[in-house]
This record gives structure tokens, C-alpha cells and sequence, in this order.
């Protein structure tokens, strides 16, 4: 993936508390429409957070009313629409990504990730979830795939990820009507993973991310690695050999190592310095 250089946050915010970084997207006036600059954004903080040994688990949510009510109209469409690349080069990337920006191997390979969906998710306020580790939603929360709406097709892997999520027939509706339902719809559906009242919705999605956090990083970004090849292989013999691999590499590390030791002494283990 090529690089983002270094910018100044101006659609986002990056918070930490304690070993999790806390990414918020924010346009509030705009109920947090995306443009290309926005995801630019997003990456040189995850990549920051991957950085950073104090670091275990990322949370991504929204300022305002709304989660990301997807792509801004202006910024995006209608300025393609009229000639002009709305990004760095997003006719030449994926999903209406800057050129160069894989978003889905990027959520893949990062350590893990929570999206805290607070309201409006629509288009790509959901596409950019759906390689996330997990989704935590608020009641107040609203999903829709309204890709058929704007006389498009789907991205980001989402005619995967979602039908992975829901199942084919819900996902099939999902996309073809470009409906949207509500958070505990969502949850019933298996969209989101956790359903919260509005007030829980941050404290939940950080007690998630904190429980990731409390592990060893390189095992894993290993684990995502292999629930990302294995889960579409039909190979049981390749699915174990891919977990071998891995296997014998943690018999080997530092982080099995401290793992045994601190069961044997009756201690907690310690797998990254404190935040």
C-alpha cells in the first residue's frame, strides 16, 4: 500500500485512554460525510496506534448525531462528476480510495479494531466497518447500504463481508433495496455485533478493545491474519498448515514465553508497556 504522508488532522480526532486509541470522526455539520482525505486521515492515526508498543486495540466512532453518513456529495460525487478526482488520485484506487490505499487489508493487518456506531451509518459509514474486528451499535444508531440509490454498486469488499456477517439473502435485501434499519435490527441481524444504549455505547466499545488490548500484539495480528484466509478456504488441510506455520512461530516468541512464566508464578502477564 502506498504511503500517506504526514498530515494535520482536520476531518478526525485521535484520543488515547489508557492502551486503546480513540479515532473519531469529525464533521459533525455534516454528519461526518466522508471524502477521500477523511480516510487519509484514519490511516496515519491507525498506522500511529500500530506503532506504538503502549497501544493494543483501536475504536473508531463519530462526533455528533451520526457515525458517517456516507460519502459527502460535493467533495465526492459531484466533484467527479464534474471532472475533477475528489482525492489523491481515487480513479485510480479502489472503493474511492486514494490510489495506492487498500483499506480492507489495511483494517486486515492492523492491530484490532472496534467501530462504535453512534448514529447515521450509510454507504461507506458502513463499508469502512465491515473489516473491522468488531461492531459495537447504539440503539440510536442507522445502517443502509445506499449504494443502488445513488445509482452505484457496492465497495470495499462489502458483497462479501456483509453477506458474511448476515447471510446472503439479508444482505441481497440490504443492498438491493438500500433500506435503512435500525441499530437493534442491525444486532438482530448480526450486522453489529453489540447493541448498547447510547451512554454505553463508548464505555462498551472501550471495554472491548481493552480486553483485546490485554494481549500479546504480533499473536494477534497473526489471529486476524488467519480468520482473514481461512474463513473463505474450503481447504481443512491448507486452513492447518497456515495455523502450523504460526503455531511454531509463537512456541518460539517472547510473548508465549512471558505467558507460561507469569501462570507459573500466579502473576498477570505484562505484554506491552503501560499506556
Amino acid at each position: 500500500m502506498a504511503g500517506v504522508g504526514t498530515i494535520d488532522y482536520t476531518q478526525i480526532t485521535v484520543a488515547d485512554e489508557g492502551p486503546v486509541t480513540v479515532i473519531t470522526l469529525s464533521r459533525p455539520d455534516k454528519l461526518n460525510a466522508w471524502t477521500p482525505r477523511m480516510a487519509e486521515e484514519q490511516v496515519q492515526a491507525i498506522r500511529a496506534a500500530n506503532d506504538d508498543p503502549r497501544i493494543g486495540a483501536i475504536v473508531m466512532t463519530g462526533a455528533g448525531r451520526g457515525y458517517c453518513a456516507g460519502a459527502d456529495m460535493e467533495a465526492t460525487f459531484q466533484t467527479r462528476i464534474g471532472g475533477t478526482d475528489p482525492g489523491n488520485d481515487t480513479a485510480g484506487g479502489v472503493g474511492g480510495m486514494p490510489a495506492g490505499l487498500d483499506w480492507v487489508a489495511f483494517l486486515r493487518s492492523s492491530k484490532p479494531i472496534v467501530c462504535a456506531v453512534n448514529g447515521a451509518a450509510v454507504g461507506i459509514g458502513v463499508t469502512m466497518c465491515l473489516p473491522a474486528d468488531q461492531i459495537v451499535a447504539s440503539t440510536a444508531a442507522k445502517f443502509g447500504m445506499g449504494f443502488i440509490k445513488m445509482g452505484l454498486v457496492p465497495e470495499l469488499a462489502s458483497t462479501r463481508l456483509l453477506a458474511a456477517r448476515v447471510g446472503f439473502g439479508r444482505a441481497s435485501d440490504l443492498f438491493l433495496s438500500g433500506r435503512l434499519i435500525t441499530g437493534t435490527e442491525a444486532h438482530a441481524i448480526g450486522l453489529a455485533d453489540r447493541l448498547t444504549e447510547p451512554d454505553e455505547l463508548l464505555p462498551t466499545a472501550l471495554a472491548v478493545a481493552n480486553s483485546y488490548a490485554a494481549n500479546p500484539d504480533p499473536q494477534l495480528r497473526m489471529t486476524k491474519q488467519l480468520l482473514t484466509e481461512n474463513v473463505v478456504d474450503t481447504d481443512l488441510r491448507a486452513i492447518q498448515q497456515r495455523e502450523q506455520v504460526m503455531l511454531a512461530e509463537c512456541w518460539k516468541s517472547p510473548e508465549h514465553a512471558e505467558a507460561v512464566a507469569a501462570f507459573l508464578g500466579k502473576r498477570p502477564p505484562v505484554f506491552r508497556p503501560e499506556a
